[in-house]
């Protein structure tokens, strides 16, 4: 019986790994230029830390996580998302103490018990960034700028950012109560998702997919209409900054996050080609989380983006020319031969050089044939004839052009500059 990769789980492979490596460092080398440290974090915590940050009441703690008790009973999830992992481990190695560690991003697998479909899974991966430290609308615009640059840099082109607030402690309460007021005018038309969100989560109808309740809620009171000025100028701020950049944004009034802790600055970034599931990245402010994990009152900003969305949107991209060709490609006709190869073809992989080997002995066509499915720049040749003469066959698997090679202690360093001259 063959056993399978659980259903929403998949297995990454070539070429599409090489994407994903290309992907993953160029995320590195962009948070590197915006002051950026990696954090990594397990990928099991208790699971008090999601209920906590996350929220009681959302659908992730409800119906998403994966919970399970250890031996002791005590319960443990799989993260389903990576800020509360970061503040969490910020507060207990005193990071924030520090005054060059306001900055963290980090990348990996996050898991949520749910339907797999386009562009959602039940092992994903993020890549996720956090601010800490500062309340100042500038850092929220940068966030934005950066969550934008990156992707464009993926080659990304058709992306809209959409923002929204969604107010703080003082102005939001009395919004929810103008909210909820409206809602239960249509409490019966709601799904049965939104109907139990009503009283425990109502700014989560806006997030809603289900047509009937969108309509319902497209006529419900804003956020921004309610917001205090505190928080209508931080957004004005917000946009202004994003205005003096030039990254453009959609202003999304019923915009709201899945996750309890976000405050004022929300957004997501979506693309076309992903179906209802749209977001290829989002995130905002939650100044309140730091405190509500028992460390000290400290407001933040941060997003993520999903890379399974993105490799989506990248699949034209993903081809096999991403694949490093080998640089040589040994094929020994005999015995004598592979031994003559092996030592040579070690010291070439330590000079920095993609190296294969014809493991078998196959004939010289079959070798070829195996040669040209690896893409090789060159090969090497040598069989009874070149042994008797001390010489090697060096091919340009691309010109098809050939020369003769020693086969002595200089082997080594008259093929590298063989290599060098040719890529002058």
């Amino acid at each position: 019986m063959v056993v399978s990769a659980i259903k929403g789980m998949s297995d990454i492979y070539s070429p599409e790994v090489e994407v994903w490596r290309e992907i993953e460092e160029k995320a590195r080398q962009l948070f590197l230029r915006f002051g950026f440290r990696e954090i990594r974090t397990p990928v099991v915590e208790k699971a008090e830390l999601f209920a906590r940050s996350i929220g009681e009441d959302t659908d992730i703690v409800q119906k998403e996580m994966y919970t399970f008790p250890d031996r002791k009973g005590a319960l443990l999830t799989l993260r389903p998302e990576a800020t509360a992992s970061i503040v969490r481990a910020i507060i207990q190695h005193r990071l924030h103490n520090i005054p060059t560690m306001g900055k963290f991003f980090t990348i990996g697998p996050m898991f949520r018990y749910e339907r797999p479909q386009k562009g959602r899974y039940r092992q994903f991966h993020q890549i996720d960034a956090e601010v800490i430290g500062f309340e100042d609308p500038v850092v929220d615009a940068e966030a934005m700028y950066l969550a934008m640059l990156f992707l464009e840099e993926t080659g990304l082109r058709n992306i809209e950012l959409r923002i929204n607030s969604l107010g703080c402690s003082l102005c939001r309460p009395p919004y929810k109560k103008r909210l909820v007021e409206y809602l239960k005018n249509y409490e019966t038309s709601f799904c049965k998702d939104c109907a139990r969100r009503l009283n425990s989560n109502p700014l989560r109808v806006f997030d809603c997919k289900v047509p009937g309740c969108r309509e319902i809620v497209s006529g419900a009171p804003k956020v921004t209409d309610s917001l205090c000025e505190h928080c209508r100028q931080h957004f004005e701020k917000v946009c202004f900054y994003l205005d003096e950049v030039k990254c453009g944004y959609k202003h999304d009034r019923n915009l709201v996050r899945g996750l309890d802790y976000y405050n004022r600055t929300a957004f997501e970034i979506v693309a076309g080609g992903l179906g209802a599931q749209n977001a290829v990245g989002g995130g905002g402010r939650y100044d309140g989380l730091f405190a509500e994990l028992g460390g000290p009152d400290i407001p933040a900003v941060g997003f993520a983006i999903g890379m399974e969305r993105l490799m989506i949107l990248l699949k034209a991209e993903v081809k096999k020319e991403r694949v490093k060709r080998p640089d040589i490609y040994f094929i020994a006709l005999n015995e004598e031969a592979r031994e003559k190869f092996f030592g040579l073809a070690q010291n070439l992989r330590k000079r920095g050089l993609y190296v294969e080997l014809g493991y078998e002995l196959r004939s010289l066509k079959s070798q070829m044939r195996r040669a040209n499915k690896f893409g090789s720049s060159h090969v090497i040749i040598v069989g009874e004839s070149e042994l008797e003469k001390k010489t090697a066959i060096l091919r340009n698997m691309d010109t098809k052009e050939q020369s003769e090679l020693p086969l002595d202690n200089n082997t080594e360093q008259v093929l590298i500059e063989k290599l060098s001259k040719e890529n002058e």
